[in-house]
């Protein structure tokens, strides 16, 4: 109430600007505040449905049959398979969500605040050749789409067009959080609804073999099915482990962990599922895996927005790829702010994708070993289980993880953790039948070509973890 009669009771009206519809992600990797997290379960949804409406899923799921699976035992792994992969990914959503605290800062309680420097590194390095990779796919994609409109050229075309996406992910990725989440909100819907005029025009043109039987039998089925378990079953869903919790801190602070586990799972399973499903039924109908080529002969007409479907997926995973990059690099220890080193990391990209343009051979080859280093991730996302729901039983003292290392009750360098993930990846590595002969291990090749690293360097690392810190 006033204490003179010549105050008012009423304020005056002072105009303050209004808020921005996109704000500018000014976040680092820093507990983010609760004012700051206003994302809602479904635009994590399209977040992660976005990142994965992707041609790589398409691909993958010919591979079933040029495996020499069925149809129908191609869709069961796919369709299983992710559901183990998926509901894993959707647990690190939820632990996100629940400490608000980025993927590679809540490495700190396993690893020490200068361990968690080694899975950080290695999220870094990867997540920036990833964005050289993937823009280097969706070039294909991208010429094949200009081409029904009579546009070609050579070189200078591909670089034109390499440049153009580059700076559409390099300024989304940049602008942050915020951005990344207005882009998949508004544009996923609309691949969602071209995606499902696609599968309904495929599924009456092709001619899909659904009886048909497929070649492998015996000790080479069991094979196949292993090493499409880990391509785009089980394994699809944790190679995004090392990302999920970038997102998910954003999530509304009321909102209930169901809602996070269910929006993040379900956001990586209806894509990945979808996508692989429709791939592996134009594969059986003889129309191939290259997605530019397939779209072209199978949709006629509806190769034009079919294909700006394609290119979305890469662009879509890209600004997630630049993001978490910066993360892990501020986790590692640099000292800069985020939206410079998501510049930096978009420069050097760049460099790498110039290399691809002019040298397609290495590009495959750089491919094929992106892919196969991936065999990191299940160790460390073992450790990361084991650690939060087994030793501390999802007691997680946060402030502990942002503290310098000589005062922190955490430890500096938890040597048992590291242990575990170098055991962990050799594990993983032994029973790898990876792309390049350096990464097809001698358990692998002695079994027949089987592929179970994702189980072996996960059991490893996990197991040895908890003998070497159950005490703490």
């Amino acid at each position: 109430m006033p204490t003179s009669p010549h105050e008012s009771p009423v304020k005056p009206f002072t105009a303050e600007p209004a808020p921005a519809a996109v704000p500018f992600d000014a976040h680092g990797i820093e507990v983010i505040p609760d004012r700051s997290r206003d994302c809602s379960p479904w635009e994590l949804f399209w977040i992660w449905s976005g990142a994965n409406i992707a041609p790589i899923n398409w691909v993958l799921g010919a591979l079933g049959i040029t495996l020499g699976l069925s149809l129908v035992e191609t869709l069961v792994v796919v369709v299983l398979g992710n559901i183990i992969g998926c509901t894993v990914f959707g647990v690190f959503n939820v632990i996100g969500h629940r400490t608000a605290v980025n993927q590679m800062v809540l490495a700190r309680a396993p690893f020490g605040i200068r361990g968690a420097a080694v899975p950080g590194l290695v999220q870094f390095l990867l997540a920036m050749g990833w964005v050289g990779v993937n823009t280097w796919v969706v070039l294909d994609l991208v010429l094949a789409l200009l081409a029904e409109f009579g546009v070609t050229g050579g070189t200078w075309l591909e670089f034109t067009v390499a440049g153009t996406i580059m700076v559409i992910q390099l300024g989304l990725a940049l602008y942050g959080f915020y951005a990344i989440r207005s882009f998949e909100k508004y544009t996923v819907p609309a691949t969602v609804l071209v995606m499902a005029a696609m599968t309904v025009l495929a599924m009456l043109t092709a001619d899909v073999h659904w009886s048909a039987a497929g070649t492998a039998q015996g000790g080479e089925k069991f094979t196949a099915i292993t090493q499409l378990l880990t391509a785009i079953g089980i394994g699809w869903g944790i190679t995004w482990i090392p990302y999920a919790s970038d997102y998910s801190r954003f999530v509304r602070v009321n909102v209930s962990s169901r809602a996070v586990f269910w929006s993040s799972a379900l956001g990586m399973y209806v894509p990945t599922v979808w996508l692989a499903a429709l791939g592996a039924c134009l594969a059986s109908a003889g129309t191939g895996g290259d997605p530019s080529a397939l779209v072209v002969s199978t949709f006629g007409v509806m190769a034009v927005p079919v294909l700006l479907l394609l290119v979305h997926g890469p662009i879509a995973t890209n600004i997630l790829n630049l993001y978490s990059c910066s993360l892990a690099a501020l986790t590692v220890g640099i000292r800069a702010a985020r939206w410079k080193i998501t510049l930096l990391a978009g420069l050097v990209a760049s460099c790498v994708l110039a290399v691809f343009v002019t040298a397609d051979s290495f590009a495959h080859a750089f491919d094929n070993w992106m892919v196969s280093i991936l065999v990191w991730i299940s160790p460390w996302a073992s450790i990361m289980l084991v650690d939060y729901f087994v030793v501390r039983r999802g007691r997680l003292d946060v402030s502990a993880l942002y503290q310098p290392a000589d005062a922190s009750p955490q430890r500096t360098v938890n040597v048992g953790a590291l242990v575990s993930l170098a055991a962990g990846v050799g594990a993983g590595w032994s029973w790898q039948y990876g792309l390049v002969p350096v990464m097809q291990g001698p358990v692998a090749t002695a079994l027949g070509n089987t592929d179970f690293s994702w189980l072996s360097g996960s059991l490893v690392a996990g197991g040895l973890y908890y003998l070497l810190n159950r005490r703490r």
